[in-house]
């Protein structure tokens, strides 16, 4: 009955710099771009649809303010997780795009490394690096 996740929904203020963010630094692909008017609730939405490999998320931008990012620990979503082929390759690539490692690396000896960037908004992604895994 229920196949995968769909994609994931990132609420943004900036739009275009958020496309930019997950383009130009995360090699996501552009598949489109919308705006729908809800002007029966007084807003509109600004989308933008972006894939990498099967996962693919929606960027959303409001017609008014929006609360920040959850900077502690809270209920409900945390991050995503972008599975990468090598950590110290990533940080390297990260470091000429000005992305700071916000967390990490972990590294469980056979396992993984793991560390965390986050994105213009403050979004916190998870790096992943499963040894072993081609």
């Amino acid at each position: 009955m229920f196949k995968k996740i769909d994609h994931v929904e990132i609420v943004t203020d900036q739009l275009d710099r958020a496309v930019q963010f997950y383009t130009d630094v995360l090699g996501f692909k552009l598949r489109a771009r919308e705006r729908i008017d809800r002007s029966t609730l007084g807003v509109s939405l600004d989308l933008a649809y972006l894939d990498l490999g099967a996962t693919a998320i929606e960027l959303i931008a409001y017609g008014g303010a929006v609360a920040p990012a959850p900077t502690q620990v809270h209920l409900g979503y945390r991050m995503m997780a972008l599975e990468v082929t090598d950590m110290k390759s990533a940080i390297d690539y990260l470091k000429t795009k000005n992305v700071p490692i916000t967390w990490g690396p972990r590294v469980r000896e056979g396992e993984y490394a793991r560390a965390e960037i986050r994105d213009p908004d403050g979004h916190s992604i998870e790096l992943r690096h499963w040894f072993g895994r081609k």
